[in-house]
C-alpha cells in the first residue's frame, strides 16, 4: 500500500467504529497462525497510554496491522523513540500517527505544574515544550494538539532512522487528535 492508501485505510476504519459498523476482520485464530511467522504492520500510533484510547478499534483493524505504542501524553522519550524505530527499520511499516486525546490527563497534569514525584515529572517535562509553544490561558485540548504536533518533530529530531526515512519519502508522520466523545480522529 502507497502511504495514502494507508491513511485512506485509517481514515475509512475509524469512520466504521464511529457509525458502529466495525467489520471485526482478521481477529481470529487464522490470522493468529499467519502471524506466528512474523509481522509487517502498515502503520504506527504512537498514542496516549489512556484506557479510553484504543487504536485497534479506533481504526477497526486487525491482528498485525497496527504497531501501536503506548505512553501516558503520547511523548517521544527513549523507549516510545526506540519501539517507533524499532517498526520503522524493521517491520517495514510507512505511515506514524501521533494521536494525541481529548481531555488528556497528562497534558492536564503537565498544564497544572506541581510535584508528581520524579517518574511523572520526568514524562510530563516532555509535554512542557507544547504548553510554551501554546497561547496563554490555552484549552487543554489545544495543548493536546500542540503536544501531537510537536512530539511529530521530536521523533524526526531525535532519530535518524525515523528523519532519515522521512527525508527518503518513506515514511510519513502525521499529528491526530481522537475526540473520545464521538470517537472521530482528527488528523490534523
Amino acid at each position: 500500500m502507497t502511504i495514502q492508501e494507508i491513511l485512506d485505510r485509517l481514515k475509512a476504519g475509524n469512520d466504521r467504529f464511529v457509525a458502529d459498523k466495525l467489520d471485526g476482520q482478521l481477529q481470529d485464530s487464522t490470522r493468529r497462525t499467519a502471524l506466528t511467522s512474523g509481522q509487517a504492520p502498515y502503520a504506527i500510533i504512537l498514542s496516549c497510554a489512556d484506557s479510553r484510547v484504543v487504536p485497534e478499534l479506533a481504526f477497526d483493524t486487525g491482528l498485525g496491522e497496527l504497531f501501536v505504542v503506548r505512553v501516558a501524553g503520547n511523548v517521544a522519550n527513549s523507549s516510545s523513540i526506540g519501539s517507533v524505530e524499532y517498526a520503522v527499520a524493521h517491520c517495514g511499516s510507512t505511515v506514524i500517527v501521533v494521536l494525541g486525546h481529548q481531555s488528556c490527563g497528562a497534558v492536564t497534569a503537565a498544564a497544572s505544574g506541581g510535584d508528581n514525584g520524579y517518574n511523572i515529572n520526568h514524562l510530563l517535562a516532555h509535554i512542557t515544550p507544547a504548553l510554551h509553544a501554546s497561547r496563554e490561558g490555552a484549552d487543554i485540548n489545544d495543548i493536546v494538539k500542540k503536544n501531537a504536533e510537536l512530539t511529530v518533530e521530536a521523533l524526526k529530531a531525535r532519530s535518524s532512522i525515523i528523519s532519515d526515512a522521512v527525508k527518503a519519502g518513506t515514511v510519513k508522520i502525521v499529528p491526530a487528535y481522537y475526540n473520545l466523545d464521538s470517537g472521530k480522529v482528527d488528523f490534523l
